[in-house]
């Protein structure tokens, strides 16, 4: 059986029955909101190349740095509308870091709000957003003559820390 949701008032209860095994979004109406915090990261390797443009400023279509970090907010903004199971939630801020490193750019994303779930999937969300916008930047470069990536790949995207309450 499934929870129920008040349909017309509290004297009627419509339930959500899920005895079919279909996906539902988790009910969290009864729970407390607190404060949430969440930290991702992730990178994506790119060929020498496309790590010495970068460091020079002299990708086409721009600052990759500030495009990164633009697009990894909106990403853990939107997660609930890009994830069918995720919750929309109120967040109250979200933090981006990009770092060159020798083979990769990192990205790292901290998401803060006060709520009933949890954001790690915000969190990652604005991590994989900014990863792929690092691809698209670069993907001129990245590519080999038959149009393919065969160095560029996306690793390592974790959630680091996760805390429910306060620490």
């Amino acid at each position: 059986m499934g929870r129920f949701l008040p349909e017309s008032g509290p004297s009627e209860n419509v339930y959500i029955s899920n005895h079919h095994k279909l996906s539902i979004m988790i009910d969290i109406s009864e729970k407390d909101i607190v404060r949430r915090y969440a930290k991702a990261s992730g990178k994506i390797y790119l060929k020498k190349e496309t790590i010495e443009t970068i460091s020079n400023g002299k990708v086409k279509k721009g600052d990759v740095f500030t495009s990164a970090k633009i697009a990894g907010m909106e990403g853990a903004k939107d997660a609930w509308n890009r994830l069918p199971y995720c919750h929309q939630i109120p967040l109250e801020g979200v933090d981006i870091d990009i770092e060159l490193l020798e083979d990769s750019v990192k990205a790292t994303c901290v998401v803060i709000a006060q709520w009933k779930t949890g954001v790690e999937m915000d969190a990652l969300s604005g991590v994989t957003s900014a990863l792929l916008t690092v691809w698209d930047m670069v993907k001129y470069i990245e590519k080999d003559d038959s149009g393919n990536y065969p160095e560029t790949r996306i690793t390592d995207v974790k959630v680091e820390t996760k805390v429910k309450g306060h620490a």
